[in-house]
């Protein structure tokens, strides 16, 4: 739990959503194995209330499935309940998730009056090339379109990219962030794919027709497609899918999936800042870099990967990362000299 903010999450799982995208296992993906209802809704929000808010702002959050593609009967259900714990105080606000396809000026009004704060729209790519070969159903014109519509109703705007999609690429990747970039969303969720069993995507890797997108590809991919964002101003709010017991335990029978991804895309970004610092000073044995003690482990990388690989790189005898006040993911050159070993 954050201090700025506690999510609530309710699962819709593949509710309302006519396509089948050749990655999507909802119910394997969230974790929900039955469809939400009202009462969903209301012990999700008890639950929450029964833990101390620690200056926290509760969120009420629908994932999975096309939200606003389920029949209007249920969306009113779950919205309805989900007022009823905005108007009494015990959340703060509602987002939900759909797709662009799924959106117009009557459904956004709709969501507005039911108290509605944010909307996330699940673009995953902006070549209709990939979408096509993905099977999403919408094309990039229609997220444009749908992600326009949400802003100018009021909304906040999340957007969600994959990468590693049937038919992508780097260059693709890179031009489909920044096509999102230009729609001014207030968020970004990047998340490479994971092949689960019983896809279509799993039958086409099983059957050698799609090449796994593996965690090395996200790594080293995300590591470019993460500056891009935060230098455009841009928060990236997750990378890579949330760990649930079923993915860990088998579901994720191949792909990008790793707990801990978006440490090990911060510790690639480091360690080529590092490479690029070590090419600029050259080197004499022995090195040693500052960095913002949140980011020592980083630059380290996961048992020492990131000094080893760049002792080796540039026969260094030892390289030693020293804690320095510095912002967020800056690291300096410190002259050895100066340096006492930590």
């Amino acid at each position: 739990m954050s201090a700025r903010a506690y999510i609530i999450p309710v699962f819709v799982p593949h509710l309302g959503c006519g396509h089948a995208c050749v990655f999507c296992d909802q119910r394997r993906i969230s974790g929900a194995q039955t469809p939400a209802t009202a009462e969903t809704v209301r012990e999700a929000v008890e639950r929450a209330a029964a833990l101390p808010r620690n200056g926290a702002k509760r969120q009420l959050a629908f994932y999975g499935g096309s939200f606003t593609a389920i029949p209007e009967t249920e969306q009113t259900a779950l919205l309805a309940a989900a007022r009823e714990a905005l108007d009494a105080g015990m959340i703060e606000s509602i987002r939900l998730s759909t797709r662009p396809d799924a959106v117009d000026e009557n459904v956004l009004k709709r969501l507005r009056a039911c108290g509605v704060e944010t909307v996330e729209l699940g673009a995953q790519s902006m070549d209709d090339e990939v979408l096509r070969l993905s099977g999403r159903g919408h094309t990039a014109a229609d997220v444009e379109k749908a992600a326009r519509l949400v802003k100018a109703a009021g909304f906040r705007l999340i957007l969600q990219m994959m990468t590693g999609l049937p038919g992508d690429t780097d260059e693709k990747s890179l031009e489909t962030a920044r096509r999102l970039i230009a729609l001014e969303p207030d968020g970004v969720r990047i998340y490479p794919t994971v092949i689960v069993r019983e896809t279509e995507l799993y039958r086409l890797w099983r059957a050698g027709v799609y090449r796994e997108h593996t965690v090395e590809d996200a790594v080293r991919l995300c590591a470019k497609l993460l500056p891009l964002f935060e230098s455009a101003g841009v928060p990236v709010i997750r990378l890579g899918l949330n760990p649930t017991e079923e993915l860990s335990g088998g579901a994720a029978a191949a792909g990008a999936y790793h707990p801990a991804l978006g440490e090990l895309v911060r510790s690639r970004i480091l360690y080529e800042k590092a490479r690029n610092l070590l090419r600029e000073h050259g080197t004499r044995g022995r090195a040693c870099i500052g960095v913002d003690p949140r980011r020592t482990s980083q630059l380290v990388g996961q048992h020492r990967e990131n000094v080893r690989r760049l002792c080796e790189e540039f026969g260094l005898e030892e390289l030693q990362v020293r804690q320095t006040p510095l912002k967020n993911e800056e690291i300096c050159w410190i002259p050895v000299e100066k340096t006492a070993e930590i």
